[in-house]
C-alpha cells in the first residue's frame, strides 16, 4: 500500500484511466455514461474491465446508459476521511441502481445531503474538474 505524503494529503485522488476504462472516461467528457454489455450472457456492468464479471467472457461492448436510476442506499458523511475532503462535508455517498440494472457508487450533486432518501429518483450529472477530469455524480430528479 502506497503511503500518502503528508504534503499531498489535501489533494483529492483522481481516477487513472487504463486500457479497459478509457472509453468510459472519454464518454463522461461528452456527458454520456457507458455500461459494458456481455454478448455471451447479457450481463451489464458499470465499472469497466476486460472480462464479464458474470461469465468471464471477453465479449464486452459499450452501450450508452440512460443516466437515470434510484438511490438504493446512501450514507451522509459528516467527518471527512482526510484533509482533501474537509471542505465538502457534509456530503452524501450514493449507491445508485441504474435503470439498466447495475449499481454504481457516486455522490449527490446540487442538493442538501440531508434531503436524500431511499428510492429517490436521480439523474446523471457529469462534473468537470479544473484539470479536465469528469466525474459521474447524481442529482435528485424532478418528476
Amino acid at each position: 500500500m502506497r503511503r500518502i505524503d503528508p504534503r499531498e494529503a489535501h489533494i483529492k485522488p483522481l481516477p487513472t484511466p487504463d486500457a479497459d476504462s478509457q472509453d468510459y472516461w472519454d464518454a463522461l467528457k461528452e456527458g454520456r455514461l457507458l455500461l459494458q454489455h456481455c454478448r455471451a450472457c447479457g450481463h451489464k456492468q458499470v465499472y469497466q474491465q476486460a472480462l464479464c464479471r458474470q461469465c468471464g467472457a471477453e465479449e464486452l461492448v459499450h452501450e450508452q446508459a440512460s443516466g437515470r436510476g434510484k438511490v438504493h442506499s446512501f450514507s451522509v458523511v459528516h467527518r471527512a476521511p482526510g484533509p482533501a475532503f474537509k471542505q465538502d462535508t457534509p456530503y452524501a455517498v450514493l449507491l445508485v441502481e441504474l435503470e439498466e440494472g447495475p449499481r454504481m457508487i457516486s455522490s449527490l450533486a446540487g442538493a442538501d445531503p440531508m434531503s436524500v432518501d431511499f428510492g429517490n429518483a436521480v439523474e446523471l450529472v457529469c462534473e468537470r474538474l479544473e484539470d479536465g477530469t469528469v466525474l459521474p455524480r447524481f442529482r435528485l430528479a424532478h418528476a
